[in-house]
C-alpha cells in the first residue's frame, strides 16, 4: 500500500497547524457542497417553474432529475482537468479555483427567468449553470481528501479525510435545515413565487466566502517536497495513472459506486421518495433528513476512526454491512406501515451512510503522490457521472419491477460491491502497490 505520507517518513504527532488546515478545508468544503446539493431539495418547485405549464409532474419531475444528473456526468471534465494542474502546479491553486467556479452558477441560478417569462430558454439555462457546477465540484471533492491527506500524520488520514467528508456534509445538512424551514413557514404558492431563490442566493454568497478562507490555507508538504525534489509527473497525469494504476482505478471505482448509492439515494432523493411513494408530510420528511444527515457527520468521523484503528478493510467490510441492513430497515418500516418510526429509522440509516468516510482514505492509499490527484479524482468522478447521474432514473424504473423497496434493494445491491472490495483489500499482500 502507498504510504499517504510517503514524503513524511519520521512519524510525527497530530498539531494545531494540521488541525487548522483541516478546520478551514472542512468549512469550506460544507459551504461548497451546500451549492451543490441544494439544487435536488427544491426539485419540485424547479420542475414546475422551468417547465411548459401542463406537463404531467412524473415528467417534470424527471426532467428536473435529467438536469440534476448533468451536474455528475460534467464532473470528470472538471475533476480530469484540476486534477492534471493540480499534479502539476500545486493542490492549493486548484482547492481554490473550484470554490470560485462553484459560487457564481449558484448565484446566478437564484436569478434565472421562469419558463413563464423566457420559455424554452429557461431550462436550458438551468441545465447550463448545473454543468458549470458539477466542473467545480468534480475538482473540489477529490482536491480537499488529497489536501487534508496530504498535510496531516500518517497515522490520521483516516480520521482527516472522514473528518473533510463530515464536513463536505455538513453542506447537505445545511440544505436540509433550510428545505425544512422554508416548507414549514411559507406556503407552496409563495416558495413557487419567490422563496425558492434565497437558498441558491444564499449559497453565492456562500461560496464567496469559502475563496476567501482559503486564501489561509498552506500548500502541502507532500506537493512541495515532490516539486524541490523534482519528482513532479512528467507525462500527463491522467495517462500515466491509466497506463500503470488500473487495479487502482477499478478499486476506487467499486469503492465510489457505493458512495454514490449512500449519498445519492439514502441522503439526498429519499425525502422526495417518501413523499411520493408512502405519503410522508414534506415538513416531516425534510425534518427526517436533517437528523439523518447530522448523524451522517458522526458516522464519517466513527468510520475514519476505524480505518486509523483496524484498517480500511475491515472498516469497509464492517460499515457496508451496516448499511445494508439500514437501508432495509428504513424502507421496510415504510412498507409496513409504520410511518411514525420514520425518523428515528431515517436517522440510524444516515450514521449507517458514514461508511462512505472510508473511501476517501482507501484512495488516498491506492494511489501514489506524483498522480494522486489525478487518479483518485478520475475514478472517483467517472463513478460518480456513471452511478451518480443514472441513479434517479433508475430507481424510478426499478420502482415499476420493485415496488417501494426498490431504493433498499439498490442499497444493498452497492454494499455487497464494497463488501467485495474490502475483502479484496484484506486478502492482499500488505504494504504492496495496488
Amino acid at each position: 500500500m502507498t504510504s499517504p505520507d510517503a514524503s513524511q517518513p519520521i512519524p510525527r504527532p497530530f498539531d494545531r497547524r494540521d488541525a487548522k488546515t483541516l478546520g478551514l478545508s472542512a468549512l469550506g468544503g460544507a459551504l461548497e457542497f451546500y451549492d451543490f446539493v441544494v439544487f435536488v431539495f427544491f426539485a419540485k418547485t424547479l420542475g414546475a417553474l422551468f417547465f411548459p405549464p401542463g406537463t404531467a409532474p412524473w415528467l417534470a419531475q424527471l426532467q428536473v432529475y435529467g438536469i440534476f444528473a448533468a451536474g455528475y456526468v460534467a464532473r470528470p471534465l472538471g475533476g480530469i482537468v484540476m486534477a492534471h494542474f493540480g499534479d502539476r502546479l500545486g493542490r492549493k491553486r486548484m482547492f481554490t479555483l473550484s470554490v470560485f467556479l462553484m459560487s457564481v452558477p449558484t448565484l446566478l441560478i437564484g436569478l434565472l427567468p421562469t419558463h413563464a417569462q423566457v420559455g424554452a430558454l429557461a431550462p436550458l439555462l438551468l441545465l447550463a449553470m448545473r454543468i458549470v457546477q458539477g466542473v467545480a465540484v468534480g475538482g473540489e471533492v477529490p482536491g480537499a481528501w488529497v489536501f487534508v491527506a496530504e498535510h496531516v500524520p500518517r497515522s490520521r488520514v483516516g480520521i482527516a479525510c472522514a473528518t473533510l467528508t463530515a464536513g463536505l456534509t455538513a453542506g447537505i445538512l445545511i440544505g436540509s435545515l433550510l428545505a425544512a424551514w422554508i416548507n414549514t413557514r411559507y406556503s407552496a404558492a409563495e416558495v413557487q413565487a419567490w422563496v425558492w431563490r434565497v437558498p441558491f442566493l444564499i449559497g453565492g454568497v456562500f461560496g464567496f466566502v469559502a475563496v476567501w478562507l482559503r486564501r489561509w490555507l498552506e500548500e502541502t508538504p507532500v506537493f512541495v517536497e515532490m516539486r524541490e525534489r523534482r519528482q513532479l509527473a512528467r507525462q500527463v497525469p491522467v495517462k500515466q495513472v491509466l497506463a500503470a494504476h488500473r487495479p487502482a482505478v477499478v478499486l476506487s471505482i467499486l469503492a465510489s459506486w457505493q458512495l454514490t448509492a449512500a449519498i445519492v439515494v439514502i441522503v439526498l432523493l429519499t425525502p422526495t421518495l417518501v413523499q411520493t411513494s408512502f405519503g410522508i408530510a414534506p415538513a416531516v420528511a425534510f425534518h427526517g433528513n436533517s437528523l439523518a444527515t447530522l448523524a451522517l457527520m458522526f458516522g464519517c468521523l466513527a468510520a475514519g476512526w476505524a480505518v486509523d484503528r483496524i484498517g480500511v478493510g475491515r472498516a469497509l467490510l464492517s460499515g457496508s454491512l451496516g448499511l445494508g441492513v439500514a437501508a432495509y430497515a428504513l424502507y421496510g418500516a415504510l412498507l409496513a406501515g409504520h410511518e411514525a418510526q420514520f425518523v428515528a429509522w431515517y436517522t440510524l440509516a444516515g450514521f449507517c451512510c458514514g461508511v462512505v468516510g472510508v473511501t476517501p482514505a482507501l484512495m488516498v492509499a491506492a494511489f501514489p503522490p506524483e498522480v494522486r490527484f489525478s487518479g483518485l479524482s478520475f475514478s472517483y468522478n467517472v463513478a460518480y457521472a456513471v452511478f451518480g447521474a443514472l441513479t434517479p432514473p433508475l430507481l424510478a424504473w426499478l420502482a415499476e419491477a420493485w415496488g417501494p423497496l426498490a431504493p433498499a434493494h439498490y442499497v444493498a445491491f452497492t454494499c455487497l460491491v464494497g463488501m467485495g472490495v474490502a475483502l479484496w483489500w484484506l486478502r492482499r499482500p500488505l504494504n504492496t502497490p495496488l
